[in-house]
């Protein structure tokens, strides 16, 4: 292809100016040296060097660095490193290049944003790996994750010029990691922004049908934002209050999620979009204020008490402060309600970059602490749980990621942040790992309690321990921090590994008594004749006795007769033979790959699939190929972890083949209804029905039924048939 270099060296010039005009903060002259200096550095890195869709590669550090600047407010250091961030990967510009050119600062932030770059282990998840290393930087810089959260935003803002598989595998790895990692951070609209993102090239259907019905309800809902703002703006300007009111549109995914946990249509989400207050303010009068506001917002509107959150009285650990209530406005629709100070909303637009070490007069606030307690805890797990799987680690992690808060006073009053359902233990191991391990049971407010307490907010916690004490494995299934999982886990593993040891001399000893040979392949044929999962399994149970000598006899005696039937059919096969193995599906059906490969394969338990529907390929360790339809619930899972192992799949022959679907159906009971369904089905589209379940309770049914299924456009149609008949209010097809 040709370029216009003229034309697209200008544009790289007006892309820079942008970014400068456009800074979060006033720049100095020393400042700006800075970031023209990285600038230039980076224009000289990736001079030869474009995007998938053609454009020089320069264009995304400068966006990456406006990101930074704009939209996360960090200042020139960061700017800088975030024009840097691709240099020492793509680039023969090394670490010690811009240690000399720019200080060691700049150098390890850049060498932190390489380090999670994709390695190229074998037999290992890349995508979990490079997670590892996402949380291991956490406590090196604060920032290099904040430029990772920038780059992967630009990454998904840009992912037209992807392959297919390419954008399901990085919106996977999107929603999977960095969208709770932003959310935690307190960026809640880069958040929003990362999971809309992921949605769209994950689930291409739901997204397009949400972003077209907020388009047709826009008039509306604006109209609706303005005679609410007019109401409570004349009681505002009555009290002298300097504000003002904007209006938006909760994030697409946000109500994709309602949807599926309510199980309702886009129409019955009651609150898809929000209302936000914004007041100036003065550090004495800011909370008071905030009160203020509620109070003539309740008087012109009836609130719902229950959907009250007060996060100005204690921010969330993010440092998120905000009033939030839902209210019965103009035309009796609810809608939610968001006070806060122009403080408050520059520190829930940036989180805690807002308000971090690094800005010009920081002082360190509990909110920070708060923070960064939860960085040195993500940093212990990290370093002390090496023999727990990745993936493991993601989990326990995830959990504190997204989670709601509680927050509860230590016995000198001081105020510990834990995750809702956090229970008396959890918080012993917040205070220290050691008393975590002896924990006996807790005093709240002064009446003993079990350390399986779940702890209330407001709670006064003392600890009550014993030398004695030492972790159970019960201990797994009410705990829910990662730091409390993690060390019971590690406790826990390491008598495991000794009971492990000594049942694997038990087993050999009975092995070379029956004259067989200890190898791998031997415990493997033992592991699969005693059905078990592992050979720790298969050793434990030898230690505990609960497999001896007799259980040994019959695997020998088993493994004899097995022989002797293999050694006969091998000399003179039976050429009259009527067993015929049965097909577990026409091979024909699935092809696999670029080559389009006739595979074996199965389908996954974990969804339904039938001809039609969008689906991929997973290569197991031990049971071949799974096949999983695109809206599978660990579909995003598989390909943020074990994208390597997916394959794309494709229907050849849908027609030919029957699958069985479970529908759910709901309406108002009436004389009749069972028998208009069951036409529809068995009649007019003359489909097989397995089984059908119908309940009725004060004149509303539920039924579910169990269908067999030719192809996705015949499921379509019946769908259709059966959302017209007289009082069925809604239809839907189950996942499992």
């Amino acid at each position: 292809m040709s370029y216009d270099l003229e034309q697209e060296n200008k544009e790289i010039l007006a892309r820079y100016k942008d970014l400068i005009s456009n800074t979060y903060r006033t720049l100095d002259e020393e400042n700006n040296k800075l970031i023209r200096k990285a600038f230039d550095i980076a224009l000289d890195a990736h001079k030869d060097q474009r995007r998938k869709s053609g454009e020089p590669y320069i264009y995304h550090p400068i966006a990456v660095a406006k990101i930074v600047a704009t939209e996360i407010g960090l200042g020139a250091t960061s700017i800088a490193c975030a024009l840097l961030h691709d240099v020492i990967e793509d680039s023969d510009y090394t670490y010690e290049d811009l240690k000399k050119i720019f200080g060691e600062k700049i150098a390890n932030i850049v060498n932190g944003l390489t380090k999670i770059s994709i390695m190229n282990h074998q037999n290992i998840s890349v995508q979990s790996e490079n997670y590892r290393k996402l949380l291991l930087t956490l406590s090196e810089d604060f920032r290099v994750i904040l430029i990772k959260i920038a780059d992967r935003l630009h990454n998904m803002r840009t992912l037209e010029s992807m392959a297919p598989d390419k954008q399901k595998k990085i919106a996977s790895e999107t929603v999977y990691i960095y969208a709770p990692m932003a959310h935690r951070l307190g960026l809640y609209n880069i958040k929003s922004e990362l999971e809309d993102l992921s949605l769209k090239y994950n689930n291409p259907d739901v997204y397009k049908e949400i972003t077209q019905k907020l388009e047709l309800a826009k008039e509306s809902r604006e109209r609706y934002i303005e005679e609410f703002k007019k109401e409570v703006s004349e009681k505002l300007n009555e009290e002298g209050l300097n504000f003002k009111i904007k209006g938006r549109a909760k994030a697409i995914s946000s109500i994709y999620r309602k949807m599926l946990k309510q199980g309702v249509s886009f129409e019955e989400v009651f609150d898809n979009y929000a209302i936000r207050i914004i007041y100036k303010s003065d550090a004495k009068n800011e909370k008071f204020l905030a009160w203020k506001i509620y109070s003539i917002v309740t008087d012109v509107y009836h609130s719902n008490p229950s959907r009250m959150r007060d996060w100005i009285t204690q921010p969330r650990s993010t440092g998120y402060e905000s009033l939030h209530l839902t209210v019965l406005g103009p035309d009796k629709k609810w809608i939610e309600v968001q006070i806060r100070s122009e403080r408050m909303d520059e520190i829930a637009e940036k989180g805690v970059a807002a308000h971090y070490k690094y800005k010009e007069g920081y002082k360190q606030s509990s909110e920070d602490r708060n923070f960064e307690n939860w960085v040195t805890e993500i940093r212990e797990v990290l370093e002390q749980q090496q023999d727990l799987s990745t993936s493991e680690l993601l989990d326990n992690i995830k959990l504190n990621l997204y989670s709601k808060e509680v927050f509860v006073f230590t016995p000198k009053g001081e105020i510990k942040i834990l995750p809702t359902n956090a229970t008396a233990l959890d918080f012993a191991f917040s205070v220290h790992s050691d008393l975590g391990m002896k924990c006996l049971g807790a005093k709240i407010n002064g009446k003993l309690v079990p350390i399986s307490y779940v702890l209330q907010n407001g709670d006064q916690i003392d600890i009550l321990s014993s030398q004695n004490q030492k972790p159970k494995s019960d201990w797994l299934e009410f705990v829910v921090t990662s730091k409390a999982k993690s060390k019971i886990k590690s406790y826990l593993n390491s008598q495991k590994n000794q009971l492990v040891e000594d049942g694997k001399e038990i087993l050999q000893r009975k092995l070379r008594h029956a004259k067989i040979n200890f190898n791998d392949e031997e415990i493997n044929k033992l592991q699969k004749f005693f059905n078990l999962k592992s050979s720790q399994e298969l050793f434990l149970k030898f230690q505990s006795n609960e497999l001896d000598a007799s259980s040994l006899r019959k695997y020998i005696e088993s493994k004899n007769v097995f022989n002797n039937l293999l050694s006969r059919f091998r000399k003179s096969p039976a050429k009259n033979t009527t067993f015929v193995e049965p097909k577990e599906q026409n091979l024909d059906m699935i092809v696999f790959g670029k080559d389009e490969e006739k595979l074996n394969y199965s389908y996954a338990k974990c969804c339904t699939v039938i001809p039609g529907d969008k689906i991929f390929g997973f290569i197991t360790i031990s049971d071949g190929i799974k096949v999983h339809s695109d809206n599978c619930p660990n579909a995003i899972n598989l390909r943020a972890q074990y994208d390597y192992r997916v394959i794309p799949a494709k229907w050849v022959n849908a027609e030919s083949f029957k699958n069985r679907v479970k529908i759910e159906i709901e309406g108002l009971d009436r004389m009749g209804m069972i028998n208009d369904i069951t036409t529809v089905i068995s009649g007019a589209m003359g489909m097989d029905m397995k089984s059908m379940s119908i309940e009725s309770n004060d004149g509303i049914f539920t039924g579910t039924i169990i269908l067999e299924v030719k192809n996705k456009s015949q499921l379509e149609q019946t769908f259709t048939k059966l959302n017209d008949i007289n009082g069925v209010s809604r239809v839907r097809r189950l996942q499992s």
